[in-house]
């Protein structure tokens, strides 16, 4: 991990969780409070649950994000949510282009870059997600992939402050299954190759995670890996010991 950058652990809960989920995350807002001096911890819940769980951690050292959000502000848009909204709601963050988004949606780089600028104009933080599929692993292509939707998600004008960038690696999302440590680290080189080549010093700053099967047991090594700031966590978050167990290996 570069020492310069302060880590982010994000959890991402996905399509998971009831209100009854407020005991869980009340005790990742307890543990929380000894784990921030060596990372920034985020948690993005469905957003029925946001508004609640954005109150409950008011003054903690937990953050809530989003999981996606519509471009546009407001219009008729049935069933989406404008990521003023969102921020209304309390989040202060998004993540925008997740693998599911652009597999099971449609969403292409334009859109996911068009979400990321209206992260930006609520004032939140966008986490554009990359990554490549088994298939295309398998043809070689991984550099060529993520080279592409890098060029193609990310917005003119990013910073370390607003932008994030989490690779995840579409076959090892939720399989269980992680690239070694050398396969994430030439591609978070590389990552970091194009956001230097293109936002200059702003691009070095810039916090690039890691996400796909992170749990507890690999997240030591995974975060000693150069150029990774900290881990995108999907089922492991969405338990209190295995999140907090994740940020301590910070």
């Amino acid at each position: 991990m570069t020492d310069a950058i302060r880590p982010l652990i994000a959890g991402n809960w996905k399509m998971n969780g009831l209100k009854s989920a407020m005991a869980e995350f009340e005790v990742m807002i307890a543990g929380a409070a000894g784990l921030t001096a060596n990372a920034d911890l985020l948690v993005c819940p469905p957003a029925t649950l946001i508004a609640g769980f954005a109150d409950r951690a008011r003054g903690s050292r937990l953050a809530v994000g989003a999981q996606d959000c519509h471009a546009k502000a407001s219009g008729a848009h049935t069933g989406d949510l404008a990521a003023e909204m969102l921020a209304d709601a309390g989040a202060t963050a998004i993540i925008v282009g997740h693998s599911e988004r652009r597999a099971d949606h449609g969403e292409t780089d334009a859109l996911v870059r068009q979400k990321a600028e209206a992260a930006w104009r609520a004032g939140l933080t966008a986490i554009v997600c990359i990554g490549e599929t088994q298939t295309q692993r398998d043809a070689g292509q991984t550099l060529d992939v993520c080279g592409g939707q890098l060029k193609g998600s990310l917005p003119e004008g990013a910073t370390a402050a607003n932008l994030v960038v989490a690779y995840e690696p579409v076959w090892a999302i939720g399989t269980g299954l992680t690239p070694t440590a050398g396969d994430v680290e030439q591609v978070h080189r590389f990552i970091r190759g194009v956001l230097t080549e293109r936002f200059k010093a702003e691009g070095g700053k810039m916090r690039i995670l890691y996400g796909g099967s992170v749990k507890p047991s690999n997240a030591a090594e995974l975060m000693a890996v150069a150029n990774v700031n900290g881990a995108l966590v999907g089922g492991a978050s969405l338990k209190a010991a295995d999140f907090l167990a994740i940020a301590a290996a910070c």
